[in-house]
């Protein structure tokens, strides 16, 4: 497992992973939600993740939430790139009840987000604003180019829950080993 450690006056973070585990989490973000969406990720990812946060939710969960976005997102980067004998490109579409939500991503160490999930308010207590937060912050760290949009669905757990999902599924499948692709770009680095 490899390991980063960030410490700031608001997050004092440690996460490691295994991207070629098992599915494998340990995970206290003090969100109940998100370490309910981060277990739901280290499952369909097959990465073994063990994320400790202590951060100032007394004030709100937004500085816990990006951070760990910033944090798990940089480990990904350094741990995946060059990029070499893997598919690159992943997509999902993940379902759950009346809710679809749909990740394309692209293993390109150039970083951009797309992203359509019409929600807002709350989940318990957990304000859904920040899954986009989550998301800008993990995508932008791990070099990656993703698009979650949300095809349909009204209920906001379940409609985060598949982005979360989805995003797994689309990583796993880009991280597929494949030798015969090498170097998977023109320009023979990534």
């Amino acid at each position: 497992m490899t390991t980063k450690k960030r410490i700031t006056k608001e997050t004092d973070i440690t996460i490691s992973l295994e991207l070629q585990g098992n599915g494998k989490s340990s995970i206290n973000t003090g969100v109940g939600f998100l370490d309910h969406m981060l277990e739901s990720f280290s499952k369909h990812s097959l990465i073994d993740l063990d994320i400790i946060c202590k951060g100032d939710t007394h004030i709100d969960d937004h500085h816990s939430v990006e951070d760990i976005g910033i944090v798990l997102g940089t480990l990904i980067a350094e741990s995946l790139y060059p990029v070499k004998n893997m598919e690159r490109f992943g997509s999902a579409n993940i379902v759950m009840d009346e809710a679809c939500v749909s990740c394309d991503l692209d293993l390109s160490n150039r970083p951009f987000l797309v992203f359509e999930l019409d929600i807002d308010g709350k989940v318990g207590t957990f304000d859904v604003e920040l899954v986009e937060e989550f998301f800008r912050a993990f995508a932008l760290n791990a070099r990656i180019s993703m698009h979650i949009v949300a095809l349909r669905g009204k209920n906001r757990h379940h409609i985060i829950e598949a982005a979360f999902k989805s995003v797994a599924v689309a990583l796993r499948r880009a991280m597929t080993p494949n030798e015969r692709v090498g170097i998977p770009s023109t320009k023979d680095l990534l």
